[in-house]
Order: structure tokens, then C-alpha cells, then sequence
């Protein structure tokens, strides 16, 4: 009886240790943050991330869409060309469309549920996409027109004489 007094009394002197995840058990050990994160990786966890930006760069000659976390490193990306369009039909508001939704997937897939939306370019498919990024499930915060607008230009060519 007195044994099993004497081992409470240990384990209440003993301070409790903190339980930490294996990433923080490397960093503590001491062997750094770059073995930190191959730690996380390997157990295939990874960092829900709620809000981004998704750029809408629609020219007329294709639809790029990039969906980024809030300080812009890129999450998700998608392009007329990868979607599987060729010639003329990266143009298209159809193909700017399955762009969108390429791209929304594969950030809801990553735990994003609310982006900002910025569009640049005056191609044909700038309504469509910002359409299919909120019937993936996204719900759009912003929508922004960033396209460059020159406030005088470059100098133009001089007059032709005949």
C-alpha cells in the first residue's frame, strides 16, 4: 500500500510534459524547421486554408485562373490549354467556364470555402468564370477589374504623307 502512495506522489511532483504533434517533437529536438515540415508531410496532413484570391486572367486568346492564399502562394491553378482545349476554342467563354471549375475543385479540395475575385484582360470569358468559381461552392467576396488601362500611352507613330 505504501508503494502505490509513493508513485502518486512522484507522478504529482512531476510536471506535467505538454503533448506535441510530431512536427513540433522535431523542432524541439532540435533538428530544424525544414525537418518540421517533411514530419507534417509525411503523415499527410495539411493546412485548411478558408480565403484566397482567385485571378481571372482572361485574354483573347486563352483563360488562365490561379486561386492563392491570402499572402499569394498559389493553391490551385487551371488553363484553357490544360483543360484540353486547342486553337481557337481556349478563347471561348465555354472553356474559360470548365477553366473555373478545374480550378475551384481542386481548392475546395484544399479547404477553401471564400475567395476575392480579380479579373484582368477583356476576353470572353471573364463573366463565365467568376459564374463557375460560385457554383463550385465558393462563395465570392470581391469581385475587382485589375485590368491595365494606360492614362495617356505610349507616343504614336507619326503621320503617314502620301
Amino acid at each position: 500500500m505504501s508503494e502505490e502512495v509513493v508513485k502518486q506522489e512522484e507522478q504529482a511532483a512531476a510536471p506535467e510534459q505538454p503533448v506535441l504533434s510530431e512536427a513540433a517533437a522535431v523542432m524541439a529536438a532540435g533538428e530544424g524547421p525544414a525537418k518540421a515540415v517533411d514530419a507534417a508531410k509525411k503523415k499527410g496532413r495539411t493546412k485548411s486554408i478558408p480565403a484566397g484570391i482567385a485571378y481571372i486572367r482572361s485574354s483573347f486568346n486563352n483563360t488562365l485562373v490561379s486561386i492563392t492564399d491570402a499572402r499569394g502562394g498559389v493553391i490551385a491553378w487551371s488553363s484553357a490549354g490544360k483543360a484540353g482545349f486547342k486553337g481557337s476554342r481556349k478563347c471561348t467563354a465555354f472553356a474559360a467556364t470548365m477553366v473555373a471549375q478545374d480550378a475551384s475543385r481542386q481548392a475546395v479540395g484544399k479547404g477553401m470555402h471564400e475567395v476575392e475575385v480579380r479579373i484582368q484582360g477583356a476576353g470572353a470569358g471573364r463573366e463565365s468564370a467568376v459564374r463557375a468559381i460560385q457554383s463550385a461552392g465558393i462563395h465570392v467576396t470581391l469581385i475587382k477589374d485589375c485590368t491595365p488601362i494606360p492614362h495617356n500611352g505610349c507616343r504614336p507613330r507619326k503621320r503617314r504623307r502620301v
